[in-house]
């Protein structure tokens, strides 16, 4: 059953957020939701969330999963409000305690921070199938950005997280701890297997000035036109690519925040002694 998909975008972040769903008064998933955050003052708001709310109440939908392609680094989740909220389980791939293991340790997150992902509800493992309604979907392991990214199938669509840009961009990077350019390019080329009409969506479009944003192409425009991945371009040569080009990069301005937000499935850290929750900033470790 093809689904019915409905995107929305944050400018502030980039970021589009999907809900996708059956049937108008059927059952839906969030991917990748937003928590709108102020970097200037530490303030969050809930208004990227409660657009995707008003929608799934306006098409009656009940929440069954809220899913994450990945540990965000350039924006926070608002899983763990949304399933406050609409209910449904949260969600990401199995690999995802060896990533709460790296930042536990940079972070210096304490013994009641558990690296086991057990902040979630549930570890998809690689192909794993689970409904969505009247839906089937499928995880896809595709590490590389992180050690624990995954992809969602459902029909002839793939949400394809941070792995690959609209093809004037190219892809996303590997040099966040525990990525890997190699891993990243045989992840792409596994997703770039499926059909050419295969239909992918991103979870962030940088637009250039030049056109308007973008979060939908297909197997067959990123093969024929990828700047970093298109037919033609071999492992090596894309390695060699992907760590000088990551080299230049400035970190995301939300990394530290998000890190720490999103390996607990969008709970916040503990309040310390005096009600107040608090993120850290590690000096000079990456």
């Amino acid at each position: 059953m093809k689904p019915n998909i409905e995107a929305f975008f944050d400018p502030y972040t980039w970021t589009v957020s999907y809900v996708i769903y059956d049937e108008p008064g059927g059952s839906c998933a969030i991917i990748d939701p937003v928590l709108d955050y102020d970097s200037k003052s530490g303030r969050t708001r809930m208004a990227s969330a409660d657009r995707i709310i008003a929608f799934i109440s306006e098409k009656r939908l009940k929440t069954e999963w809220i899913l994450e392609t990945h540990a965000h680094a350039d924006h926070l989740t608002s899983a763990d409000y949304l399933k406050n909220k609409l209910g449904g389980r949260t969600a990401i791939g199995k690999e995802i305690p060896e990533v709460q293991k790296t930042f536990k340790k940079i972070f210096n997150l304490g013994p009641d921070f558990t690296p086991d992902g057990g902040h979630f509800d549930h570890l998809f493992a690689d192909g794993e199938t689970f409904s969505i309604g009247r839906m089937t979907a499928m995880a896809i392991l595709t590490p590389g950005h992180t050690a624990a990214d995954l992809s969602y199938q459902i029909d002839d669509a793939i949400f394809v997280g941070d792995t690959l840009f609209m093809p004037d961009l190219g892809t996303a990077r590997a040099d966040f701890p525990g990525g890997d350019a190699r891993r990243l390019f045989q992840s792409i080329r596994r997703l770039l297997a499926y059909p050419v009409e295969t239909r992918l969506f991103l979870c962030h479009d940088y637009a250039p000035a030049t056109r308007s944003t973008r979060w939908e192409t297909t197997v067959g425009e990123q093969r024929a036109h990828n700047i970093h991945v298109q037919d033609g371009i071999g492992e090596d040569q894309y390695v060699a690519m992907r760590q000088a080009r990551d080299a230049s990069l400035d970190m995301p301005n939300l990394l530290l925040p998000s890190i720490q937000v999103n390996v607990r499935a969008g709970q916040m850290p503990p309040p310390e002694d005096n009600g107040i929750s608090y993120l850290k900033i590690p000096l000079n470790v990456i």
